[in-house]
């Protein structure tokens, strides 16, 4: 709609055709950079971002960051999950734009013209009882629709409430918070956590950083997070217990039990949701400490101790000894076979002349275990030539 409006010729890319970052560069960077033969400008559109992994597809991202960075046409980018952890870099450099849901009034008036248009015999009750089933989908509106008009000819509530069966979908977090909030009964709150593709762990994390932002109330704010700390700790002893029956009373606990704790302010507000930002502050650290763990897991290893116990009794001691004594910690990452990614972990200061001193111990090291092997084949070849004097 945009490339008509505009009179710009349009490039699509699926998720299938830029998985790689050459795909990228040859495919999307020269249409991104060139002009088109008769100079009219272009849209760059790449279809479902969230789909590429920073694993199997190593390079797409930067690659596009690329694109972005240097087009000289507008570059589009669709996303299901503009939250991913591994979209992170994109969403420094581009401007977000949320596709709402259609109102209940926007999909009776469409559903109201393809009646018109059609010629078929519509009840506005059936009409709005399709448009509210259909939770802002204009598409799952007019294929219900489609689906009574062609097997029967005209449409009644008596028979969209016969033929049409309940339709389970799952809720973005955004949308899950906002159905729970807006909840005014237990089996509400239920049904909305229900249809959640979050984790009970990340359906906390949401909780917790929204919480604020929907209840204003001191004292509906204090039984909200009592609420929640309890659905915490129920998840807690699943964890050690392995018993899953305490599960529901986690998820009373955080559906209903967060929502009906309003009491003195139950008013629903629309307000805007975050992000949690530990979740957030985990993507970023999540470099950090695997080389943290990796460490803990050499030195368990040496010292035959639980990783744990590395991380937290060993771990703080090496790195006063390598911010204090760079030689001692260079013999010591020799001996442990530590990467340099770990020697800048345990010392950014020092880390360049541990580093150092490491590929001179290498070298030292080497040029010892030659001359032993000269030495040892001299030997033996003195050895040889005795025994073959005494011989002879």
């Amino acid at each position: 709609a945009i490339a008509n409006e505009l009179g710009f010729e349009i490039l699509e890319l699926n998720a299938s055709d830029y998985r790689k970052g050459s795909d990228i560069k040859n495919i999307a960077y020269r249409a991104a950079v060139q002009r088109s033969l008769f100079g009219r400008g272009k849209i760059i559109l790449l279809d479902e971002v969230d789909g590429i992994s920073p694993v199997a597809d190593s390079g797409a991202l930067d690659a596009i960051l690329e694109l972005v960075k240097a087009t000289r046409n507008p570059v589009i980018m669709t996303a299901n999950d503009p939250w991913a952890p591994q979209l992170r870099p994109l969403r420094e450099v581009v401007l977000m734009i949320e596709f709402k849901k259609l109102s209940k009034t926007h999909i009776i008036k469409v559903l109201e013209r393809i009646c018109v248009s059609e010629k078929l015999k519509c009840d506005r009750a059936a009409l709005n009882y399709i448009a509210e089933r259909s939770e802002g989908d204009l598409r799952s509106a007019i294929n219900d629709l489609q689906a009574i008009a062609e097997g029967y000819g005209y449409v009644s509530l008596e028979l969209v409430k016969t033929v049409l069966r309940p339709r389970d979908r799952e809720r973005n977090p955004f949308d899950t918070l906002r159905y729970l909030f807006m909840s005014k009964y237990t089996w509400q709150a239920k049904q909305a956590l229900m249809q959640t593709d979050l984790s009970y762990d990340e359906l906390i994390e949401w909780l917790n950083e929204n919480i604020p932002n929907q209840i204003t109330d001191i004292e509906d704010l204090w039984r909200a997070y009592e609420a929640l700390s309890r659905a915490d700790v129920y998840l807690g002893r699943i964890v050690k217990s392995g018993s899953w029956d305490l599960l529901a009373y986690a998820m009373d606990l955080m559906g209903p039990g967060v929502v009906l704790s309003r009491k003195n302010d139950p008013r629903f507000r629309w307000v805007k949701y975050r992000f949690p930002q530990k979740i957030l502050m985990l993507s970023k650290t999540k470099e950090v400490r695997e080389i943290r763990d990796e460490i803990a897991t050499i030195i368990g290893r040496h010292l035959l101790i639980s990783k744990a116990r590395a991380r937290t009794e060993v771990l703080p001691i090496l790195r006063v000894i390598f911010e204090t004594n760079p030689q001692y910690a260079a013999r010591l990452a020799l001996g442990l076979g530590l990467s340099n990614n770990a020697i800048k972990f345990l010392s950014p200061k020092n880390a360049s002349v541990i580093i150092s001193e490491v590929e001179r111990l290498r070298r030292l090291m080497r040029k010892e275990e030659g001359t032993k092997r000269t030495t040892r084949k001299r030997k033996k070849e003195k050895a040889e030539g005795g025994l073959g004097a005494f011989l002879g």
